[in-house]
């Protein structure tokens, strides 16, 4: 008998264990071939059974060799308890059971490296749960009807101006404008937060894509997206469609050659400029892009060779916030002539509040918007180190830079966008319209787009494999197996329906506080559950 390794990974120790039913098995290999993480595989063992072979009942034990499918126990191909061997299997005769008591977290620290990506665990309670809408009409029915009154749900993207600074005069009894001012888009408050060509499929990019062109087309809702770090279609950059995707350019400079050449043969302006400082997920820690990712269309776009991408935190060059301000918008606001808005993304932390005041107080008057990203924000690039002990919920941080602004006089000049955990426990637009009442603009959020797509990932430890290329419903793959499994005009339209229901239900907040335009700042209209939350936020306590 072979010694026993107590070492060895046993199938008890993964988070997810195969149950598999050899009576209704029929071998027909789905489960394995549907499998992206080689975690089943089929094997032949010998076992002892009784059988009765003849006309009457004649007991004999015999031994039979049979075909099995047997779960892998290995650190590096375990189930992620995906359920697509459950999903193709005909016959219900195999699905994976999430384990109780599993030992992979600590032993995959041992094996080697920290894993990069998946969600992040932070357990703790959402802050906006706690938080309800206490001010309203006393009126029998709301101040306004939200199926009736007309509603003007409109953000602003860009620098705006005190209105002791615009520079008017009167000519002829007219008003007319003696320079340039800061450009200002007026958008819909729901952007869709950047996810680069390369972290996403192509199909999942150009799903988001659709859905955004077809909101604005067709619904009439000046929804925008940002491109993601990374670059964007040369198609896209030379069509109308232009204008209505932010390019954002972030720490690796990546796909920037591309946009660069493109611009002569631009007929649109983008409708915005991002610039990535970091995010909240992973604050300092720069994303990366595996290799088994960076397939032929992320190299022409990004103009690397086929290797793991590594986005450096910060930019090259650059050491302070002002410095930024300086070079990078300066430098950005110029390539477009001084016609597009230009902001800057950072993460949530204890100095966001010291970065906002530096905004505000750019003599230049270029700064188009700051946004914000809180800890809970998905990524698919972040060790789980990063995940899960570094960053700051987004809720205490928008109100913070929002009362900065108040107190200075200087509230709306740069808009504000929250992001990190929007629609986490399932709707989207309660968690806007309270964020926006403690003082932001607009919100934006990614992970609700994966999953109206089909992102079977959750909180508890399913799939999270973002980073590993092998995305079993082809959302975070580049293998042309995998997205093919991605329908990309059913996706769109889940995007679309869910931000109509969205513009509904935003709708549906604003009425009983009175407002037909964003309620910005109204923390009035909301109410704590807890006594905490009520402090931080300054805003009334209910029990």
């Amino acid at each position: 008998m072979e010694t026993i390794k107590v070492q060895n990974v046993a199938v008890s120790d993964l988070p997810w264990i195969i149950q598999h039913d050899p009576s209704k098995c029929t071998l027909c290999g789905s489960c394995v071939a549907g499998c992206t993480f080689n975690a089943i595989k089929p094997v032949v063992i010998r076992q002892s059974v009784t059988v009765s072979e003849g006309v009457q009942p004649n007991p004999v034990q015999k031994n039979e060799v049979r075909t099995v499918i047997k779960q892998v126990a290995s650190l590096t191909d375990f189930c992620r308890g995906c359920g697509m061997c459950e999903r193709v299997c005909p016959n219900d005769a195999i699905k994976p059971v999430l384990n109780p008591t599993p030992r992979k977290d600590l032993l995959s620290r041992d094996a080697g490296p920290i894993k990069r990506g998946g969600r992040t665990n932070l357990n703790a309670m959402h802050t906006l749960d706690k938080i309800v809408v206490g001010r309203i009409s006393q009126m029998t029915d709301p101040s306004l009807d939200a199926n009736r009154h007309t509603f003007d749900i409109r953000a602003p993207f860009g620098r705006v101006l005190d209105s002791k600074e615009i520079p008017v005069k009167v000519v002829d009894g007219k008003l007319e404008l003696t320079k340039k001012v800061p450009p200002v888009r007026w958008i819909y408050p729901l952007i869709f937060s950047d996810m680069s060509i390369g972290a996403l499929s192509t199909r999942a990019w150009e799903a988001i894509a659709l859905a955004t062109a077809y909101l604005n087309e067709k619904c009439g809702l000046p929804i925008r997206m940002a491109s993601g770090e990374g670059g964007m279609p040369v198609n896209l950059l030379k069509s109308d469609y232009l204008k209505y995707f932010f390019i954002q350019i972030a720490s690796g400079h990546f796909g920037w050659n591309r946009i660069i050449k493109a611009m002569p043969y631009m007929k649109t302006d983008p409708a915005g400029v991002l610039i990535k400082i970091g995010q909240g997920a992973k604050p300092g820690d720069g994303g990366l892009l595996p290799a088994a990712k960076v397939a032929e269309h992320v190299q022409a776009i990004r103009g690397v060779p086929r290797a793991t991408l590594n986005s450096p935190p910060n930019h090259q060059g650059l050491y302070s916030i002002e410095e930024s301000v300086q070079k990078m918008h300066l430098s950005l606001n110029a390539a477009f002539g001084f016609r597009v808005p230009v902001a800057i993304k950072c993460a949530a932390s204890a100095t966001s509040v010291a970065v906002y005041n530096n905004l505000l107080r750019d003599p230049y008057k270029i700064c188009g918007g700051f946004f914000l990203d809180g800890i809970m924000g998905g990524t698919g690039a972040a060790n789980e180190i990063s995940l899960d002990h570094t960053g700051h919920p987004i809720v205490s941080k928008i109100r913070d830079c929002y009362m900065a602004a108040v107190a200075q006089g200087k509230a709306g000049q740069i808009p504000l966008y929250g992001g990190g955990g929007i629609g986490l426990t399932g709707n989207a637009a309660a968690d806007a319209f309270k964020l926006i009442c403690l003082g932001a603009n607009g919100v934006f959020c990614g992970r609700i787009l994966i999953q109206l797509l089909g992102c079977i990932g959750s909180e508890n430890g399913r799939c999270n494999s973002c980073n590993t290329g092998k995305c079993p419903v082809g959302i975070a793959s580049q293998d042309p197996r995998l997205v093919k499994r991605l329908d990309v005009d059913r996706g769109a339209q889940k995007i679309v329906d869910y931000v109509l229901a969205f513009d509904q239900e935003l709708k549906k907040l604003m009425a009983p506080i009175g407002n037909s335009s964003l309620p910005v700042g109204r923390s009035d209209a909301l109410v704590a559950t807890d006594k905490a939350i009520a402090d931080q936020l300054g805003i009334q306590y209910a029990c």
